[in-house]
């Protein structure tokens, strides 16, 4: 993901949909979606920072995925190469990750968006409490969002990922070593990159006990 909502105007393999202006209606939903999302968790920092005098959000980063990508994905799925297949089947078009402080801010985050109007969980899979087989933490929100338009509202699905700075690093770095490599990782190595997850995990717990107990003095 990158620091702002990044769209792509790539032709390629966009004659399989069937209509180039339905691809920039797509577009400029998700981007809406985005966008609106965006700005309440900017919302919810500045309040934080008012109020409590602390940023409870240490950043935040989004995307919507290229024509190029959600083709490759259709196809791998064996959906049919259409702007409503991708709506219906997809619900990772648009993705925004949310990075905090704390495991706690992870769910007060959650809490507060999901009693805001005009989103909806529409699924919710949470590997901090149950761990990814690789040793992958994060909270993870699929949302309907509304988008007001000129003459109606349409809801965009947006996969939200919540987790904190330790998770981040843990997940940015196991990425570049496992898939980036391009290499078969021996047993031992990945052995290895588990135990290093869960001292990582283990730091974070470590942390926010450290940073309850600050808040009680």
């Amino acid at each position: 993901m990158s620091n702002s909502v990044q769209t792509n105007n790539d032709t390629a393999d966009l004659a399989l949909f069937r209509d180039y202006h339905q691809w920039l209606e797509m577009q400029c939903l998700y981007d809406a979606a985005v966008r609106k999302l965006c700005t309440r968790f900017d919302t919810i920092n500045d309040e934080f920072r008012v109020y409590h005098k602390r940023n409870p959000i240490h950043h935040t980063e989004s995307r919507i995925k290229t024509a190029d990508s959600i083709v490759a994905k259709l196809k791998k799925h064996g959906f049919p190469v259409t702007i409503e297949s991708a709506r219906q089947n997809l619900n990772d078009i648009a993705g925004v990750r949310v990075v905090c402080c704390y495991i706690d801010d992870v769910y007060y985050i959650e809490k507060i968006l999901l009693s805001q109007p005009g989103i909806r969980l529409c699924k919710r899979q949470d590997y901090i409490e149950h761990p990814n087989y690789n040793g992958y933490r994060s909270l993870h929100l699929d949302l309907s969002v509304d988008v007001f338009l000129s003459d109606r509202i349409e809801q965009v699905l947006v996969k939200i990922q919540i987790r904190t700075v330790a998770m981040d690093l843990w997940a940015s770095l196991e990425h570049d070593l496992r898939y980036k490599q391009l290499k078969t990782i021996p047993q031992d190595l990945n052995t290895e990159m588990l135990v290093i997850g869960d001292q990582i995990a283990d730091i974070d717990v470590r942390l926010q006990d450290i940073y309850r107990k600050i808040q009680e003095l």
